[in-house]
């Protein structure tokens, strides 16, 4: 598959199926492949072969579906094409792992964390041989989080196994069958009739596990014990000792909890476990069976100071008048509470009661006042939670008091947005307790912070509850009940709001055309959805739904939605416009009013400003709820799911669509790509950085992608990926030569230092390849050549250089660069001071790193540092190794010959310059030291050196270097070659022209020439390959000398290279001429998944 593909090593297949893909209205079967990253599909047939490869992360759309043309067909869309896959011998099997790795793929767009958290997954005791690994892993996985969501478990909870069993329930005298599951923390029970019965018995709640005696009628029964005095009893099970003793081992690892005990966020001491079948030690009754009992350690958070670390502030602001004061509303009231302790009493209380429809009943008709913090605790798991982890949330607390961060700044800004017409929230007791759960949440999930409305949330379950309470209920709410709700792109009530968009169109066909047509559906939903209606009803109204959310989930939400717009369809079929929609739907919320409310009422700020001279008819939650369970009850939980599944795949697409948009928008006009272009760039720029989480390396940093950065920072490469890409979009061909220039381009972008570059960096790079004059081309290539881009490794000579960067080396650009460097370590300090600090980067710091490159002048030829004679050997090998493969290649050449002697003998005039004015060594800013040597250099020097002394003044150097190079070189074009990289013929003119040895053989070497320069130009006929150089004649002692050193004192200019170069049309013609990047992108795009292996895990280090 691998080879049939071009997929690398770590290209895991996950599985393959025979199928039929049509492609217009022909069927070619073939075999279809499922990998972790792409779907493939291969056929052979009658001579025709057809190869497809999709990644997951580019598919828009998966569904199964079946029409005349297409019958039972998977069709798979991306931006581009729509694919059909049909006749298939187990389309369901194959739709689902389609589906998985779909899912997989774009979790890892919304969230890389995410995705690697979930990856450790419970190996099978008995695993099947015929599956593979990977596809047992991915079913165990989906079974996880099945498991999680419908018995609101923790995230880490894991599924051990299940099988079918009865369950007795004695409130009313029958064996209830259904499925019973194990995992590592918890026992559960699920009728097969939906609402038949729930259970959820806790390990840490078991005392005793015993098999009793097996009867005709009762075989295998299994009886389990509890803290709390509740039997329950199994039977009909498969494997009955293998079960116990699964749960007995479960058992053993379940840590018993001693008063005052803490222990932290995991499970991993075991203090005198309970035996299988004996009752526990009296020691462990001290932890909570229920939310009602003491919570002994658990009020440890400040209890002496702060009255809401025990109980919720509408107990504390609101004065508790007696039942009989408030008439039918207390009688019903009481009657609630009644009902509930009866029920209490036949079903349990506590995370072990039997959930059934009489349970669902009962939240139907409201819960009361002084059960709700209870009872929301149990129904969302969030129970479970803060009995595991005592002593966490005060942790929280101490670690986030004072420090500030971007989401303790936004938190701050909406503290007195918090249902300001409470009287709760009107003083600083609430104000401060919203702030502490808020900001320990922030510091708990740093990926979400803190998203708007999450304080109107928060600010209502800290009414019910205590601080600790809140906190928990805000963690499952946030982490498992609605998903992706509170991150920064609100991705979760975006794909809820198309769930509902696709229910509209299914349940209220005549007005969902009307809904989409004024633009509702999406500016109503998120609020609704986001608040859990809080903000858009009365308080008392909103927390009726609220209790039905924490039982239902988010199916109830859906159902109060589609019920509101079926009660309004008269009047929103009329309206003309978006406002008038707003405002119909608008006042309907504000006057859903609950009767049976025994609290105050509080005033709903939303219905001050939408009441109007005519105000509609009250209408009663309950009735809103009964009529939302009677049309549109046939919503079921996994219909959920499968619908959240598809709409995720279009909100992501769409937001990474917007998020390529903006990048885009980010980068310069003057940067010289189209917007196509730059779209096209950014795609492969994305795929490239999604590539190094598909095939694990060790490049953790590249990998880790934080959501929360600003659109441009969130894909960045790294140095081996911005190779692959150099080496396929550059239209500097180098050969081999390549992966050393690709490394210097990377340097020299790179200017935080942090071995990454970001999207702007990489076109930055591409434009001064691809677009300006032949001056800001020669310029990209002349600053590849100077440090940063270019190392001391790099430039070292092959017998020694070790005074590279010394004071006795060519510091023309020394000292500038050195400036350079300090004026950006302030930067690059700063940056990293962000980075190791605990809080995340303020926006403030992206906008004032902005600012600065906006501030930043236009860089002119002047301000470029001059290059010594190594840079400059290393910059013609870069020229060499350029011209290889041009059709041009013997013209330039010869023309690259030409230039590099002229100027190497240009160097010597500067260095005699130099010796003239003194023996120190120059700065690059003094300007003055050159026309000063010009001025005492003539009388000395000989006469025929007068033609190349003229290129010495920058200014005025153009045509003197015409006449020079012409004058002096027109012998020499046919005999001397400029061979840089592979020079393998030895020098025979002049002895101070000698190259070692190992210079001249070493075809591949890296390392530049050394090459003697010792100030006369003389210029004699040279073998074929011989590197011309300048040279005085010395005796060859001197000679031998310093055959093998670096002359410190040469150095040249930009302006004199630019020069030089302009003699020679060929170069001229050869920097000028357009290529089109966007066929090396088409290119790009058909190879983008065949990496090699050994270049994903080269190391680093290789580029110095």
């Amino acid at each position: 598959m691998r080879k049939q593909f071009g997929m690398p090593e770590g290209e895991k297949l996950v599985n393959y199926y025979s199928c039929s893909y049509w492609k217009g209205r022909v069927p070619r079967q073939g075999w279809l492949y499922l990998t972790v990253n792409h779907l493939c599909f291969y056929s052979f047939l009658l001579g025709k072969e057809v190869s497809l490869v999709v990644q997951w992360v580019d598919v828009t759309r998966l569904e199964k579906n079946a029409t005349l043309l297409f019958p039972e067909s998977i069709r798979v869309d991306t931006r581009d094409q729509e694919l059909f896959f049909s006749m298939f011998l187990n389309i369901g099997e194959t739709f689902k792992l389609m589906e998985q790795l779909a899912n997989l793929a774009v979790r890892q767009l919304l969230d890389s964390d995410d995705f690697l958290e979930d990856k450790p997954l419970p190996r099978p005791i008995r695993p099947h041989r015929n599956i593979s690994a990977l596809k047992r892993d991915l079913d165990a996985r989906a079974k996880n989080e099945c498991y999680r969501a419908t018995f609101r478990l923790p995230r880490d909870e894991r599924l051990d196994g299940h099988t079918g069993c009865t369950l007795w329930t004695p409130f009313n005298k029958l064996h209830i069958p259904g499925q019973m599951f194990i995992s590592n923390n918890y026992i559960c029970f699920a009728s097969k009739e939906e609402d038949a019965c729930h259970l959820i018995i806790p390990l840490r709640e078991v005392t005793i596990v015993e098999k009793a005696d097996s009867s005709s009628v009762l075989p295998s029964p299994l009886s389990i014990s509890t803290k709390s005095k509740m039997t329950f009893l199994f039977a009909n099970l498969k494997d009955r000792d293998f079960l116990v003793q699964r749960i007995s081992d479960f058992l053993q690892k379940t840590p018993s909890k001693q008063p005052g005990s803490s222990i932290g966020g995991r499970k991993a001491s075991v203090v005198d476990p309970a035996p299988e079948s004996s009752p526990a030690p009296q020691e462990v009754l001290e932890q909570p069976t229920s939310p009602s009992s003491p919570l002994s350690s658990h009020q440890s958070f400040c209890a002496q100071e702060v009255p809401t670390a025990s109980q919720g502030l509408l107990k504390l602001f609101q004065r508790d008048p007696s039942m009989e004061d408030l008439g039918a509303k207390g009688a019903k009231e009481k009657m609630k509470e009644e009902s509930w302790n009866i029920h209490f009493f036949e079903y349990g209380r506590g995370m072990c009661m039997y959930r059934t429809a009489k349970t669902r009943e009962l939240v139907l008709k409201g819960i009361p006042e002084s059960l709700r913090g209870e009872l929301w605790l149990l129904f969302s798991g969030a129970w479970n939670e803060m009995v595991t982890h005592p002593g966490y949330y005060a942790e929280l607390v101490e670690k986030s008091i004072g420090k500030y961060s971007l989401a303790t700044e936004e938190i701050e800004r909406d503290l007195h947005r918090s249902m300001p017409e409470h009287p709760a929230f009107q003083n600083e007791l609430g104000i401060a307790a919203l702030r502490r759960v808020l900001t320990a949440y922030a510091f708990r999930n740093p990926t979400i912070g803190y998203c708007q409305a999450m304080n109107i949330v928060t600010s209502v379950l800290l009414l019910y509850g205590s601080e600790e309470e809140a906190f928990w209920l805000l963690v499952a709410l946030c982490e498992r009940m609605l998903p992706d709700y509170y991150n920064t792109r609100v991705v979760g009530a975006l794909v809820d709001q198309g769930i509902f968009e696709e229910l509209t169109r299914d349940f209220l066909p005549q007005l969902s055309e009307k809904m989409q047509d004024l633009g509702v559906i999406s500016s109503i939903s998120l609020s609704w959805f986001l608040t859990l209606f809080l903000s858009v009803m009365p308080f008392e109204s909103a927390v009726v739904i609220v209790d039905c959310f924490f039982y239902e989930g988010i199916k109830v939400i859906l159902q109060v939605a589609l019920a509101v717009l079926d009660a309004n369809m008269e009047q929103l079929l009329s309206c003309s416009d978006e406002g008038e929609a707003m405002t119909v739907l608008g006042r309907y919320l504000d006057n859903v009013v609950n009767k049976q409310s025994v609290s105050p009422p509080i005033p709903h700020l939303h219905a001050l400003l939408t009441s109007g001279d005519d105000p509609p008819e009250e209408v009663d939650i309950f009735d809103l709820l009964k009529m939302s369970y009677e049309k549109f009850s046939s919503l079921r939980a996994d219909d959920i799911e499968q619908m959240r599944f598809k709409q995720r795949l279009k909100v992501i697409q769409s937001l990474e669509d917007t998020a390529k948009r903006s990048v885009v928008r980010a980068i310069p006009v003057d940067i010289g790509f189209s917007i196509e272009e730059l779209e096209d760039l950014y795609v492969v720029f994305k795929a490239k950085h999604l590539a190094s989480q598909y095939w694990g390396n060790s490049r953790t940093a590249a990998v880790r992608r934080d959501p929360s950065l600003p659109y441009l920072e969130q894909y960045r490469i790294d140095v081996s990926q911005f190779r692959e890409l150099f080496a396929s979009l550059t239209p500097w061909a180098c050969g081999s030569h390549m992966p050393v220039l690709a490394g210097r381009m990377f340097r020299l972008l790179d200017k935080n230092k942090d071995s990454l570059i970001n999207f702007k960096e990489f076109v930055t790079g591409m434009s001064g390849m691809y677009h300006g004059d032949l001056t800001e081309k020669l310029k990209v290539l002349y600053k590849l050549h100077l440090p940063p881009a270019l190392t001391p490794e790099e430039a070292e000579s092959a017998l020694e250089a070790t005074h590279y960067f010394t004071e006795d080396s060519s510091s023309e650009e020394a000292l500038p660069q050195e400036e350079r460097d300090g004026s950006g370590n302030e930067d690059v300090q700063e940056k990293r001071g962000e980075e190791k600090g605990s809080s995340p980067p303020d926006y403030r710091h992206y906008l004032r790193m902005w600012a600065k490159e906006k501030e930043t002048q236009k860089e002119t030829i002047k301000d470029l540092p001059k290059m010594n004679q190594e840079q400059f050997i290393e910059l013609c090998k870069t020229l060499y190794n350029m011209f290889s493969e041009d059709p041009m290649e013997q013209d330039l050449y010869h023309a690259i010959a030409t230039v590099a002697s002229l100027l190497l003998r240009i160097g010597e005039v500067g260095k005699k310059f130099s010796g003239q004015t003194g023996k120190k060594p120059r700065d690059d800013a003094h300007s003055g030291d050159h026309n000063g040597a010009k001025e005492d250099e003539p009388p000395a020097s000989e006469p025929h050196q007068d033609p190349v002394q003229e290129l010495q003044p920058p200014a005025t150097g153009d045509p003197q270097a015409k006449a020079g190079g012409d004058t002096h070189l027109g012998k020499v074009p046919q005999e001397s070659q400029m061979v840089v990289e592979g020079g393998s013929g030895e020098g025979q003119g002049s002895p101070s022209q000698l190259l070692s040895d190992d210079e001249t053989k070493d075809d591949m070497s890296m390392s530049s020439y050394s090459v003697v320069s010792t100030g006369s130009l003389q210029c004699e006929d040279l073998a074929d390959d011989t590197v011309l150089v300048g040279g005085e004649a010395r005796s060859p002692t001197t000679t031998a000398r310093v055959g093998g050193t670096v002359d410190t004192d040469w150095c040249i200019s930009f302006e004199q290279i630019l020069a030089s170069i302009l003699t020679e049309s060929v170069l001229v013609n050869f920097f000028e001429k357009r290529v089109d990047i966007g066929l090396k992108i088409k290119d790009q795009k058909k190879v983008e998944r065949q990496f090699s292996t050994s270049s994903d895990h080269e190391q680093p280090g290789v580029l110095g």
